[in-house]
């Protein structure tokens, strides 16, 4: 098996307890490589090692315009192992190649975009009330900076949150999931490669309670930014606010997809396969609320169930492949346990339902089969709770009011999405609808260009597009005074 170091100071290193555990592919439910297992101490060590590179060191001396040819150049080494750095997180996470692929071939327009923002970053001359008074302001960056990372898009999301992080002059220590931290440790290899400063990138590896509370805690830490579950969130959240850390929380979401009756309904049912089964649910953007108008409920729903029938199950590293395993052992029987969750409140499985089985799909993988549910009230755990796997929930509604009543009628609001003809009801609907990102006539695209966040439980703050780097940036007040004497000094100015 593939065994791998940490990535702390610019060397490679074992966790300091010497230990290890198994990073498992999903397709075969067998472990393929050997992960460091760190503590408190290796915690510790990358995070001085953050520290000591922020305030010493080259990294501080670079000019911003310095700092974007390093992006870039790491832009460039992306693209060139793209091809390598999707299949290990194929092999890690259990997604689609053709996805993983896609995904790693675009993100280098991560770190070009910022690379060329990093010498961008503008202060104000403001003209003040006081005369006498010269007053500018400085953006800064923040110091250490932690990502923490969810395991279905590793390098993605990292993109989302490191580029920006080191294009406003911060230095980084990432944390990636438990499940899914080969391709970030190979990603580091890259960094090192593109001559980063050493320190400026760090890489701790092992679990969430024993090293994720570590990094909230840590007092020399500035910022955190997690993808990830409402709870592990909302405690990120809890504990950052005990030392005033800023957080980026980017959380769950119980997407509701909107389909009205003058869709074009060919693209409707693509929107909404791609929607939920594409990336076989695991996804905070999933679209798993399926609104669909009465007038054409019946027929909309039999053309999904008909076309993910069709889907084809196997080896997600075959590019022939639709529809893959889910990621982690914990999640598939998440996942099983709500669909009978959903059969337990009374709706109605017209697809799936249960764990999937031939020979395309092996003997230890975790695979579940496109399930559909009819028959759904919103108030059903099954409409309300994020599962993050294959499972659509359908809903009718009448008209447009009650189209947005049942839509926003949930704790989140990460994204939404609907189908219609009509340019009026697209300007009420997306001035409308509660959440962060809102998709008409299409679903489930990201770009680097445009900020992704959510509404209410979603999350806090935005990643990508400019919005993005002031997450990262401290402002800084500078007034000058040019009066040759000084006022009565017991009265304010």
């Amino acid at each position: 098996m593939q065994s791998y170091k940490m990535f702390i100071g610019g060397q490679w290193v074992d966790a300091a307890g010497g230990e290890q555990f198994e990073s498992q592919n999903p397709f075969t439910g067998k472990p393929w490589a050997m992960i460091p297992r760190g503590r408190q101490t290796d915690v510790d060590q990358a995070v001085l090692a953050a520290k000591s590179a922020f305030t010493t060191g080259p990294w501080p001396q670079l000019t911003p315009s310095d700092r974007g040819h390093l992006l870039r150049r790491l832009g460039d080494l992306i693209a060139e192992n793209a091809d390598m750095l999707a299949r290990i997180e194929v092999t890690d996470n259990g997604k689609l190649i053709n996805e993983m692929a896609f995904q790693l071939r675009y993100i280098p327009q991560w770190y070009y975009y910022f690379g060329g923002l990093a010498d961008k970053i503008q202060g104000a001359v403001i003209p003040i009330d006081k005369p006498q008074t010269f007053n500018f302001t400085r953006h800064e960056p923040l110091g250490v900076c932690v990502g923490i990372t969810a395991w279905n898009s590793p390098l993605l999301l990292l993109a989302y949150k490191l580029a920006p992080a080191l294009a406003a002059g911060n230095t980084f220590v990432a944390k990636p999931s438990e499940f899914t931290s080969a391709s970030t440790l190979e990603f580091a290899k890259l960094v090192e490669k593109a001559g980063f400063p050493a320190g400026v990138f760090n890489v701790v590896t092992g679990f969430g309670n024993e090293i994720g509370d570590a990094l909230t805690c840590h007092p020399d830490v500035a910022k955190i930014a997690f993808t990830g579950s409402e709870n592990t969130g909302r405690h990120i959240g809890q504990v950052a606010a005990r030392t005033f850390k800023k957080v980026t929380l980017e959380l769950g979401g119980k997407s509701p997809h909107i389909v009205f009756d003058d869709a074009e309904i060919d693209n409707a049912v693509k929107g909404v396969i791609s929607g939920i089964f594409a990336a076989t649910g695991q996804t905070c953007i999933a679209g798993s609320r399926l609104l669909v108008q009465r007038s054409i409920h019946d027929r909309f729903v039999e053309r999904i169930v008909e076309f993910a029938k069709r889907a084809k199950k196997g080896d997600p590293l075959l590019t022939g492949t639709q529809v893959g395993p889910v990621t982690t052992p914990p999640q598939y029987r998440k996942i099983l346990e709500y669909i009978g969750v959903a059969k337990g409140e009374g709706a109605t499985c017209v697809l799936g339902g249960g764990p999937a089985s031939g020979p395309e799909v092996g003997d230890g993988g975790y695979f579940v089969e496109p399930t559909i549910f009819t028959g759904v009230r919103n108030e059903m755990r099954i409409a309300q709770e994020e599962v993050f796997g294959p499972v659509l929930a359908c809903i009718p509604f009448d008209d447009e009011e009650e189209a947005l009543r049942i839509a926003n009628d949930t704790t989140y609001g990460l994204a939404a999405g609907f189908w219609t003809r009509d340019i009026r009801r697209v300007l009420r609907m997306s001035e409308r609808l509660q959440a962060g990102t809102v998709w008409v006539n299409t679903y489930r695209v990201i770009s680097y260009l445009s900020p992704l966040g959510g509404y209410k439980h979603s999350g806090i703050g935005r990643e990508n597009g400019l919005d993005s780097i002031q997450n990262y940036l401290q402002t800084k007040s500078v007034m000058i005074s040019t009066a040759e004497d000084v006022a009565d000094p017991f009265v304010m100015r």
